[in-house]
């Protein structure tokens, strides 16, 4: 069903006629894409049109990668507005005020492939891109940039990707990232938003722009979104050539301050949840890591009280299942109507009236013969960042990254609202 609704909404892509740069309707506070998982090794995929003629091509979603890297094999990248980008260009230093320049002066880029860990160098390059306008319920174009940067990578780099991906959509905070790019060549507002689907089945959405972000059946998430701020490393403060944003690293970072569980406080070495001077500790938003990975004393707390909270609540803790340690059984032994609810997580942010609730849809991954298990991992004593917000856990949870303000936008799951990441309209609204 899934590759179904992509190979429709590809040729939709294909054939919806493109809007310029100049021809830019007035309506558009955003452009959209489709993200859909992949459920062989739990990466997110998105699709976007590239080159000339357009060619669409699945890349891998990385909301840490500081831009777009493609697969540029002489033998299958073909396109008559390709352009590598000089070394003493303004792109080029834009990204890298010390310039690594080819033997042709072209600038190079180190691409990297998050999920494999492999680098490469690569050429700072310029082509076309193609994706949907939308008015925030519906799509409602196409636009076309026609120099938007990228990074032409080696074909190797692209192993270990989901099947049939050619590169990494980089959403990171950089100049160079998509978002930034997208937001300046478009004069939309310097906010995206991504909604991870949960199911290989459907698709969930991306929004490169400000709200409305409507979902069916008519709720406007950007109404909804609870606020904390986005905290930079200083690693990648280091390394900026302005005060406005930083350069390398595309992460993003928010401020942990506890953990609860039913609203009980976990003990933790609260000098483990800020980062400090090195760019070692606090807490990360991942779409590399299926699932969360806490430093190990933490691990060892949270899952500590979660084991005596379940417990508590006459669920029999079962044999772990790999990659997992703890895990339960869902039978109901009681004979009661309803099994006893897993406990909520809530990550305490700058006070104690903004949280994070992690419910069970997000906190227990289904396994098999009525077993679900804790889908958070121990990360090691010394991992660099403490805390990492996995990808399953931000499954139909909704973020706002506003570079503007510095803030992250968050919802938890919201099938507590009645709707879902797979639930915007991706049928055109003309």
């Amino acid at each position: 069903m899934a590759s179904s609704q992509i190979y429709t909404f590809s040729l939709f892509l294909l054939f919806l006629p493109s809007l310029t740069l100049s021809q830019k309707p007035s309506q558009i506070n955003a452009l959209v894409l489709p993200i859909t998982k992949h459920a062989l090794n739990l990466q997110y995929v998105t699709s976007i049109s590239q080159r000339t003629p357009l060619v669409l091509i699945d890349l891998v979603v990385d909301l840490g990668s500081p831009f777009l890297w493609v697969s540029c094999d002489p033998s299958t990248y073909n396109s008559s507005s390709y352009r590598p980008t000089q070394c003493n260009s303004t792109q080029c230093s834009s990204y890298n005020p010390k310039p690594i320049c080819s033997t042709n002066n072209t600038c190079i880029l180190f691409s990297e492939n998050a999920f494999t860990s492999k680098v490469s160098a690569g050429n700072l390059s310029e082509d076309v891109l193609s994706l949907q306008a939308t008015d925030g319920l519906n799509p409602v174009s196409m636009v076309t940039l026609p120099n938007f940067l990228f990074s032409c990578a080696p074909d190797f780099l692209s192993q270990g990707l989901a099947k049939g991906a050619k590169g990494i959509a980089g959403l990171g905070w950089s100049p160079i990232g998509v978002p930034t790019q997208l937001a300046r060549a478009f004069k939309l507002s310097r906010k995206f938003a991504i909604c991870l689907p949960p199911s290989t089945n459907s698709s969930g959405v991306i929004f490169l722009g400000d709200g409305p972000y409507v979902l069916l059946p008519g709720i406007d998430i950007s109404k909804i979104l609870i606020y904390t701020p986005l905290v930079v490393n200083p690693r990648i403060s280091a390394s900026r050539t302005s005060h406005s944003e930083p350069l390398h690293s595309g992460e993003y970072h928010i401020g942990v301050k506890s953990i609860r569980v039913n609203g009980k406080k976990v003990p933790l070495n609260s000098s483990l949840l800020k980062i400090d001077k090195r760019g070692f500790g606090g807490t990360k938003i991942s779409t590399v890591n299926p699932y969360t990975t806490l430093e190990t004393s933490i691990y060892k707390s949270v899952t500590s009280m979660i084991i005596r909270e379940t417990m508590a609540a006459n669920v029999s803790r079962v044999a772990a299942v790999a990659p997992f340690n703890v895990c339960f059984s869902t039978r109901n032994n009681n004979v009661a109507l309803t099994r006893p609810a897993m406990p909520v997580i809530d990550l305490m942010l700058q006070d104690d009236l903004v949280f994070w609730r992690i419910f069970e849809t997000n906190s227990m991954v289904p396994m098999r013969d009525d077993i679900v298990c804790l889908g958070f991992l121990d990360g090691g004593m010394k991992p660099r960042t403490s805390i990492v917000i996995g990808a399953y856990q931000l499954e139909d949870n909704f973020l706002q990254f506003d570079l503007i303000r510095s803030r992250l936008g968050f919802t938890s799951s919201l099938l507590l609202r009645q709707t879902s990441c797979a639930s915007f309209n991706f049928t055109s609204g003309v």
